[in-house]
């Protein structure tokens, strides 16, 4: 994300936090733009190993409840894939992901033709508010690595 993107999305969670009687804290602020300026899509440690020198003091646990803030805010968003760390994305809009089952790497993907599709409503009892798509396989760095 670009800096002024960056800056934008700053200021919109100030006002949000304002609206919502949510305290600003360095941490809130911080953390946020940790992973706001993260293309790579941070697990919380790797949050944690970029903003623990700014902030003194700082506690993996503070990293943690901050980002489950962040996502219960709806500012970002919580990364799942089977064997792999919870990972943060700042980018809240419908976007898709690859993802390595080798590294773990994450990659957005846009597309109209992924966006339009129709997930069912309901389906068991379970009712479908967003949805998100993720294709699995193997980066070109490990591919290079493991053909060496």
């Amino acid at each position: 994300m670009n800096q002024a993107a960056v800056q934008r999305r700053l200021q919109q969670f100030e006002t949000l936090c304002r609206q919502r009687g949510l305290p600003l804290t360095v941490q809130r602020r911080d953390i946020f733009q940790a992973v706001l300026q993260s293309d790579d899509h941070p697990s919380a440690d790797q949050v944690y190993d970029v903003v623990k020198d700014r902030i003194a003091g700082l506690s993996r646990t503070t990293v943690y409840r901050v980002l489950d803030t962040l996502v219960q805010l709806g500012v970002v968003r919580r990364l799942h894939h089977p064997g792999a760390a919870v990972r943060f994305d700042g980018r809240v809009d419908r976007h898709h992901h690859l993802v390595c089952r080798l590294c773990d790497q994450v990659v957005d993907v846009t597309g109209r033709d992924l966006d339009r599709l129709k997930p069912p409503r309901q389906r068991g009892g379970f009712l479908v508010e967003d949805y998100t798509i993720q294709f699995v396989g193997v980066c070109a760095a490990c591919r290079e690595e493991t053909e060496a």
